[in-house]
Formats: structure tokens, C-alpha cells, sequence
């Protein structure tokens, strides 16, 4: 089996901006960026997966011309629901403390918990290991961080800390000796990226 996880370029959108899926654009670094990741995917590849936001689309096109590109909505990222496009330090404590403490169980307003995307994107991971491979999905964070944990039983409220994964990181997912394993192979570094208000 093998399985490529590759994560959108970096997205138009200023930082301290709380987003999940809003339907961002791509910056101007999108070309070199992508560029990089292609050079670390094989010609192999028969399907290609992808997350039907545009920065993940728009990347799914240009590193695969010539395949068509199977939308799955289970691969967008997270469901941030009433707080999408606030800025993180716009949203009241109050309102933000218990989910900081416990994003993995709590739901945003109108959104989606931690949980909530592992289960999603991990039916979707298990339903396309059973189609033609080798694949690529390409997605977010938040996606392949469910998917990492998953295969390696990782708690998911650690998969921020375990998986320190960039715009454009490329992971192979392949089985060896009965047991799925995990190669990062590109991981395009960045500016830090803001995922959580100022003093958490």
C-alpha cells in the first residue's frame, strides 16, 4: 500500500485568523511551493483524492494534470461554524476557554470538535485503501493529522505536538511487515502558524 498525504500550500489569509472551512484562496508563493511538492511524488499514482476547498484543489490540478481529481467532502478541514474568519483574539474568553481546554470533545458554536473530523476522515482513509493505489490525498492539517493519528493509534488531542506538519508537507503512508508506516517526505518550512488566541 501507498498512500501520499500532501497538505494545500500556504493560504490567503492573514494570520490570527481563526478558519476551518472557509473557502480560502492560495498566495502568490503557490507555484514554488507546489513545485516543491512535486518533486517528491512518484508517477505512479493512479487515483487522486482531494478536499473540494480551493487551496487544496488548486493544488490537486496542478500536480496532476492529467487525472481527474475525486472530491471528498469528508476531507475538508475542520468545521470552525459562527467562528470562521474572526479574529482569534475577537473571540470572548468565555467563549473560547472551554474549547481551548478541550477541543477534542467540544464543539465550536454551529461547528465540528476534534472528534467529530477524526471519525469522518477516518472512514474516508479506510475506504480508500481499499481502491486502486498507490493515491494521493491532498487536504489540511487537521485531515492529515486524523489520518496520522490513526495509523499510529496517537491520541488526537497530541497530534499537534507528534505531527509538526507545514504547508506543502508530503507524507508517504506505506505497509511494511503487516504494519502501516508513515515517511515525511517534504515539509516546506514557514512562518509559525496562528491557530489559537494570544495568552493560550
Amino acid at each position: 500500500m501507498e498512500i501520499y498525504l500532501i497538505r494545500h500550500t500556504a493560504p490567503l489569509v492573514a494570520k490570527g485568523i481563526c478558519y476551518g472551512q472557509t473557502d480560502l484562496d492560495v498566495t502568490e508563493t503557490f507555484i514554488a511551493e507546489a513545485n516543491i511538492i512535486k518533486a517528491h511524488l512518484p508517477s505512479t499514482i493512479l487515483q487522486v483524492y482531494s478536499s473540494p476547498l480551493q487551496r487544496c484543489t488548486k493544488l490537486a490540478a496542478h500536480l496532476f494534470p492529467e487525472k481527474d481529481i475525486l472530491l471528498q467532502n469528508e476531507l475538508m478541514e475542520i468545521n470552525c461554524g459562527s467562528w470562521e474568519m474572526k479574529r482569534w483574539d475577537d473571540i470572548p474568553r468565555e467563549d473560547i476557554e472551554p474549547w481551548m481546554k478541550d477541543f477534542v470533545n467540544i464543539r465550536t458554536p454551529q461547528g465540528e470538535n476534534y472528534f467529530d473530523l477524526y471519525n469522518r476522515v477516518k472512514s474516508t482513509f479506510e475506504e480508500i485503501t481499499q481502491k486502486p493505489l498507490p493515491a494521493a490525498i491532498v487536504a489540511h492539517g487537521g485531515v492529515l493529522r486524523s489520518i496520522l493519528s490513526y495509523i499510529t493509534n496517537t491520541a488526537i488531542i497530541d497530534s499537534f505536538n507528534v505531527f509538526n506538519l507545514h504547508y506543502g508537507c508530503v507524507i508517504k503512508i506505506e505497509t511494511a511487515n503487516g504494519t502501516r508506516q508513515h515517511s515525511i517526505l517534504s515539509n516546506i518550512a514557514h512562518d509559525k502558524e496562528t491557530h489559537k488566541p494570544t495568552g493560550f
